[in-house]
């Protein structure tokens, strides 16, 4: 991605997570980061090309941290954990929010392969064997569960939730493993 696109989305990102995108049109968005919707045309080629590369850069960014996760903690369990400490944090709602907001926009097609591609690697790379329909229920727990903290305001509820989520994968790991 060439630097100009790379900080004009930057500036995207920070608006609309902010102050919304469902009902703006690109000329408000753009004038809202400084730059004209011409500008906006020609980086993302329309409103829905805008709204997709918000998508992925929130959820590219979520993957990293995954990633970055996964070379100090190798257990499973620990590892979704920390990600959801760090991804349920109120300074993160707006990005969380406004990812929900781009599935309701976009419909979502294409989100979760590459959580379910990035959680294989990982699983090879730490030496741990993982069942796809295990980890895309995950992600499937982990996205509601993000909507509960949204629709709540606070992440206590929807973490404790969270953790009963783990004893029962934890458990059925050791069961499957006996």
């Amino acid at each position: 991605m060439d630097e100009a696109r790379a900080q004009l989305l930057e500036r995207v990102i920070a608006e609309v997570s902010a102050n919304g995108l469902a009902d703006r049109s690109l000329r408000e968005i753009a004038a809202a980061v400084g730059s004209s919707h011409r500008m906006l045309h020609y980086h993302f080629g329309s409103r829905a090309g805008l709204v997709a590369a918000v998508v992925e850069a929130v959820e590219g960014a979520q993957r990293e941290l995954l990633v970055e996760l996964s070379r100090e903690i190798t257990d499973p369990v620990e590892l979704s954990r920390e990600l959801w400490l760090r991804t349920s944090t109120p300074e993160l709602l707006p990005f969380v929010r406004l990812f929900f907001e781009c599935v309701g926009l976009t419909g979502g097609q294409g989100l979760t392969d590459p959580w379910l591609m990035l959680g294989q690697e990982i699983g090879e790379r730490i030496g741990v064997a993982v069942d796809m329909d295990e980890f895309r229920l995950g992600v499937a727990v982990t996205r509601g569960l993000l909507i509960d903290v949204l629709a709540a305001g606070d992440a206590t509820e929807a973490t404790r939730s969270f953790e009963r989520f783990l004893e029962l994968w934890a458990a059925s790991r050791i069961d499957a493993e006996a």
